[in-house]
Formats: C-alpha cells, sequence, structure tokens
C-alpha cells in the first residue's frame, strides 16, 4: 500500500459554538475533537499529518503540543485555501492524502481504511467518502455515471427535482493522489458569491482532466457528522458514549444502564467488571476485572485493581489495590495508594496518603499527607491535623495501630507498632511502638452547678 498522508482542518472560528474556548477543543468523551481525530489517523499509521490552524492557532497548538505538523491559514478563504496551507510539508510526496475536519470527531479507523483501500483498488484520483441518509435534504448530492463513478458533486441548493430525489450525499471527507491533488488545487478559482476556494471544485476538475474520480459509501452515517453547535456536540458526546459502552460490553464489561454511564475513549475495564448506572470513568482510568464501580461513581485517572468495589464516591489520581472496598460517600484525593482488602467507608477523604493492605478508615474522617500501615484501625472521627497555615506535615501510623474515636493527630507525628490511642485524644508527640497515648483533659463534675447557668426559656403558650 502507498504512503498515507492526511490534512486536518482546524482554523475555522467556530461561531455558532457561542464560546471563549476554539471549536475543535471542546471536549467529546473527555477528548478535544480534533485529538479524536488525530487519535484515529495514529491508529491507522497515517506517515504525515498536518493540522491547519486560523482562529485560536495558539490554543489549539498548546492543547495538542509539539510533535505536529501545523501550517497556519491566516485568512479563511475556503476549504481548498485551507488544505493549500499544507503545501509546503507534502507537495514532494508520493502517495494518497486524506482530507479531515477536526470538528468531525466520530470517524473510525476501520471507516477511513476501508475509504483508502477503496480508492487504491480503483486507482482513482480522488474517492469522496458518501452516506445514505433517507432526509438528504441540505446535503451536497452525490451525482455518478452509470459505470458508478462520480460526475459531480450537487449543492442541495442548485439540484434539480431528479437530483435531489438522490439520498447518496458528500460527507465533506476525500481521499486524494497526493499529486493530483495539488495540480487540481492550483485551479481552483473564487468565483462564487462568498469568493472562497472550494474544495469540491477539485471534483470537477479532476474529472474534466480526465482522471477517475469514485465514490465510497460508508456503512454508518452517524460517523460523518460534524459539530457546530453545542446541540451537536451533545448529540456526538451520546454516540460516542454509546460506541464506547458497547466496545466494552462485547469485552466482557457488564454495563447496567448504558444509557447512564459515562465513560471516557481512554478508559480500560477489565472482564466480568459491573458498571452501575450514574458512573462517570474520566482520563486515563483503568479498571481491573470483577470489580463492581457505582452506583455514582466517579473516577479521573485512576488505576483501579481487581475485585475493588466503589460506590457513591469520587477517586481521582490515586491508585486502588485488589479487593479493597471504597465508599459509600467517600472522596479520595490525588495522590493516594489504598492497599489490597482496605475499607475506606462513608464521609471519609483521603488525600495524598498510603493506606496499608488490610487497614480501616471506616467513617467521618479526614486523612491527609499520611502513610498508615498494614491492618490499622483508624476509629471513627479521626483527623490528621496537617497543615499549620504554612506548610503540610506528615502523619505516621505504623502496622497494627488503633486509633480511637475523635482524635486529633497533630502532625508531623509518628504513631508505633501496635500502638494505641485513645478516644477523644489531641496527640502532638510521637507514640512508641505497644504504648498507649492519652492526650485529654481530667473530666470534672461540679453536682448541681448546672442550675446556675443561663437557660432560655420557652414561649408561654
Amino acid at each position: 500500500m502507498s504512503n498515507r498522508y492526511a490534512v486536518v482542518l482546524a482554523a475555522g472560528q467556530g461561531t455558532r459554538m457561542k464560546s471563549k474556548l476554539h471549536k475543535v477543543l471542546h471536549l467529546v468523551c473527555g477528548k478535544p475533537m480534533v485529538q479524536h481525530v488525530l487519535d484515529t489517523l495514529a491508529v491507522m499509521q497515517v506517515h504525515d499529518v498536518v493540522v491547519v490552524v486560523g482562529h485560536g492557532a495558539e490554543a489549539v497548538k498548546s492543547t495538542l503540543g509539539d510533535g505536529i505538523t501545523y501550517a497556519l491559514q491566516a485568512e479563511q478563504l475556503g476549504t481548498a485555501h485551507a488544505v493549500q496551507q499544507a503545501l509546503p510539508f507534502l507537495k514532494d510526496k508520493h502517495g494518497t492524502t486524506l482530507i479531515l475536519y477536526g470538528d468531525v470527531p466520530l470517524l473510525t479507523a476501520d471507516t477511513l481504511t476501508a475509504l483508502t483501500d477503496h480508492h487504491h483498488q480503483q486507482q482513482a484520483a480522488a474517492t469522496v467518502l458518501t452516506a445514505q441518509l433517507s432526509d438528504p435534504t441540505g446535503y451536497g448530492r452525490i451525482v455518478r455515471d452509470e459505470a458508478g463513478e462520480v460526475l459531480r458533486i450537487v449543492e442541495h441548493k442548485d439540484a434539480n427535482e431528479t437530483e435531489r430525489s438522490i439520498q447518496e450525499i458528500n460527507t465533506g471527507i476525500y481521499c486524494f493522489d497526493n499529486e493530483k491533488m495539488w495540480k487540481a488545487l492550483a485551479q481552483v478559482g473564487n468565483d462564487n458569491v462568498q469568493g472562497e476556494y472550494y474544495l469540491t471544485d477539485c471534483i470537477e476538475i479532476l474529472r474534466k482532466a480526465g482522471e477517475k474520480v469514485t465514490a465510497f459509501v460508508m456503512s454508518d452515517p452517524e460517523e460523518s457528522n460534524g459539530v457546530n453547535d453545542r446541540v451537536q456536540l451533545a448529540q456526538a458526546e451520546a454516540y460516542m458514549r454509546k460506541r464506547i459502552c458497547e466496545r466494552h460490553m462485547r469485552n466482557g464489561v457488564t454495563i447496567v444502564d448504558p444509557g447512564h454511564t459515562y465513560i471516557d475513549s481512554d478508559v480500560t475495564i477489565g472482564m466480568d467488571t459491573v458498571i452501575h448506572p450514574g458512573t462517570y470513568l474520566r482520563g486515563k482510568t483503568e479498571i481491573g476485572a470483577d470489580c463492581v464501580i457505582g452506583p455514582q461513581a466517579d473516577l479521573t485517572d485512576v488505576v483501579i485493581a481487581d475485585k475493588v468495589s466503589l460506590s457513591y464516591t469520587v477517586v481521582t489520581g490515586s491508585q486502588v489495590e485488589t479487593e479493597a472496598v471504597i465508599g459509600p460517600f467517600a472522596y479520595v484525593r490525588p495522590g493516594s495508594h489504598i492497599g489490597s482488602k482496605v475499607k475506606i467507608g462513608d464521609f471519609v477523604e483521603v488525600k495524598n496518603t498510603k493506606v496499608g493492605a488490610g487497614s480501616k478508615i471506616p467513617h467521618l474522617s479526614y486523612v491527609g499527607d499520611a502513610e498508615i500501615g498494614q491492618a490499622v484501625n483508624i476509629g471513627c472521627g479521626t483527623v490528621t491535623v496537617n497543615y499549620d497555615g504554612a506548610k503540610k506535615h506528615k502523619t505516621i501510623v505504623e502496622d497494627h495501630a488503633f486509633i480511637g474515636c475523635n482524635t486529633n493527630l497533630i502532625a508531623p507525628i509518628h504513631v508505633g507498632k501496635h500502638a494505641y490511642v485513645a478516644a477523644g485524644s489531641t496527640v502532638n508527640q510521637d507514640v512508641p511502638d505497644e504504648a498507649l497515648a492519652i492526650a485529654r483533659e481530667r473530666q470534672v463534675n461540679k453536682p448541681g452547678y448546672a442550675n446556675k447557668l443561663p437557660r432560655k426559656q420557652g414561649k408561654k403558650q
């Protein structure tokens, strides 16, 4: 197969989005639209990709980063003009060039590979990616000859009654012989109402030159849907979310209610894991096998081992080992490492903390900037007092220690192995191994004194 190249058009202003953010940078399933396009081309192993930028060029470059070839379209003078900006980077290449759009994120590698395969089999100068629609109103129609080759593309407003009955439409995605494309682009004019240079004109130019122009009908027309406003953005998100859920289910994951499950495109999930409704799996999250996730779990950039259970829980930037149980209503913040068979219970917040295997923080506690050993029990209401107003300090609780309820551990502090801290203590000194720490005021009872205290009387009826 000949070398494959691509030009991705991402220079448009996208005014219909009504947003300060460049259109192609709006997220679909956790990733900018244009990044979906580039990732698809990477799967196809396309040799050279040129991204044409214009409005918001610096924002696009900042998001996509280095390692990408950028061409600047300083003035937006049409699609053909945009492609021409890639000329310095691709003009001497031999092979096939795809023309794609940064706001069309749903195209798959399978569809684009099938397009290029058809193009090569037909030995065409150009191939148009088309779709069959039951209602093609508003789309350019594909007019073919008896041999099935493309004669022309007729815009809806210019089509006659017979042409309007055609249901095959132009998606705007093209595959060109690279050298012939540049020759055709050099002949495109702007003699039209908008005064712009249109890529569709290349089809007629090549046809008149005696070149072969074909069309390839895609199997799923929804893949070609672009995003021009927030409504279409939501539609693209829903379509991709459905596709992602179906992929995971076919790979052995149970998703109880796909319509209320939200999984980003880069998430991985092991076999026999069950995902309950209301769950959000974001970023680069990795989930092992035999887990139970949700309901109402929100995980971002998390690595989850096998047989973990999480419900009504937020976990971000952390790692959870096998057979841990988290939730309900727990919050695990970035930098945490939850060991195997650990219990993080209701209304517990853990931040930048390592919790050893078999330890328990069952409820109503804050544990931050800490190292908790194995088989430690953290009683209800425990707080690691880690911040002095200027610096964060570390709490270390070693293996098999027992921290009683309503304990304040004033960091920096070290609680030794098998040590006990009595309930209600405020501890600001290290506790040796196997010691019992009691740090609370002696209780004093004053008989009858309560009667001397002022009391608010209820209103008389």
